[in-house]
Order: structure tokens, then sequence, then C-alpha cells
């Protein structure tokens, strides 16, 4: 039987591989021939973030900035060189934005938003958290959502001992029509069953919320 990685082992690995991103994309530049070298740009930008749940230190500390990249070969040269996030120990997160897009609430592009929010329960980790989160970044960068792509910000996934969640990020949540045809595109391609309801949250109504969570402002 596998023995089973301590959390600090599995969260320095991580910090390792984020750190050796840029060196690996420049050795594949030196390497590979000219032919090899064309790429197929992205219609977007996206950037790649770390979170890691230190409580020495203040939020945004604890957020990094893995890398940009704009082409599919940069995109799966990334993805297959980073940590699964079912492998990423609790309190960590990845989050993929538009670049110049920070993955917080307060975002000037974010704070009239919201989420479509998948909770996942933490049995299922092993078995659908990763194809849903490597769809939801195929969607994300393959402009998946058609013309309401320019509402879609960006994702993240959060690893919690409670549950995990996934959750995609809009621009505006006032945008009912949009934000709708959004949600149904997202819960299609995650092939989520009709019966299984997901809900959509405004970043105010989580900021503002009394309770432990806030009301879903949609839901499909």
């Amino acid at each position: 039987m596998a023995s089973v990685e301590p959390q600090e082992e599995l969260r320095n690995d991580t910090e390792e591989q984020v750190d050796e991103v840029e060196e690996v994309e420049g050795e594949e530049d030196e390497s590979l021939s000219p032919e090899l070298l064309i790429k197929h740009p992205l219609q977007n930008k996206w950037a790649l973030w770390f979170f890691k749940n230190d409580r020495t230190k203040e939020w945004t500390a604890n957020l990094k900035l893995v890398t940009a990249f704009d082409t599919v070969e940069d995109f799966w040269g990334l993805y297959n060189h980073v940590q699964k996030a079912s492998k990423l120990p609790s309190g960590c997160d990845y989050s993929l934005f538009k670049d110049g897009v920070q993955p917080m609430w307060e975002d000037d592009v974010n704070k009239d938003g919201g989420r479509w929010l998948i909770n996942l329960e933490k049995n299922k980790r092993s078995t659908d958290l990763d194809n849903f989160w490597l769809e939801t970044l195929l969607c994300l960068i393959g402009e998946a959502f058609e013309d309401f792509s320019e509402d879609v910000n960006g994702a993240v996934i959060n690893i919690r001992n409670k549950g995990d969640k996934l959750s995609l990020w809009t621009r505006d949540s006032r945008r009912q029509d949009a934000t709708m045809k959004i949600g149904r595109k997202l819960k299609e391609r995650l092939r989520i069953p009709n019966k299984l309801v997901i809900g959509f949250q405004a970043h105010r109504d989580t900021i503002s919320k009394s309770g432990s969570t806030a009301k879903d402002r949609y839901r499909v």
C-alpha cells in the first residue's frame, strides 16, 4: 500500500513546482526545433495563481502568481507540470483568471460579479475533482461560453477538509440572461445531472451575508 505524504511535504512540493515553471518554459524553447515552436494562440491571456493557507501571514501574502500564458501549448505544459488539484493539501487553492485580474472579490473587474458554486463531497476528490477542474479550465481558455465568454473572469478550486469547492467567476451579477446561460453551459460541460442544482452567488451578497452562506441569486 502506498504511503501518504505529510501535508507539509505536499505543500513544499507544490511550491517547488510553482517556482520551476518559468525555468522549464525556458528550457523547452532551447530544446525544440523551430518547426515545433509554432504555437496556437488563445483568444485571451490567462494567469494561474496558487494560494496556501499560512495563518501567520496576511491573506494577500499567501497568494502567489505562478505564471501567465496565451497559447494552447503553454497551457498544457503548465497543467502537466504542476501538482494535480486533488493532491493539494487542505487549505490550498488554484485560480485561473484572465491576465490582469486578481482572484479576489475586491478586484475592480470582480467586485460587481459573482460565482457559480459547486460543492464537492470529500469522497469525490479522487474520482471527480481533477476532471471537473480540467474541464472548467478548458471552458475558460477555449471560450466555451461563446457570446458570453467576455462575462467570465476566471475559476477557483478550493481544497478543504470538509469538502472541496469549484467556482466560476463572472463579471456582472446583474446580467441575468448571460449569467444563466453561463451556468447552464458549465453544468452541461461538467455533465452534472439535471436533478442536481447549482447556485450562483453575487460577491456583494457573500461579503454582507448574515449567516454561514450567502443566498443563491440564480439557480440552474
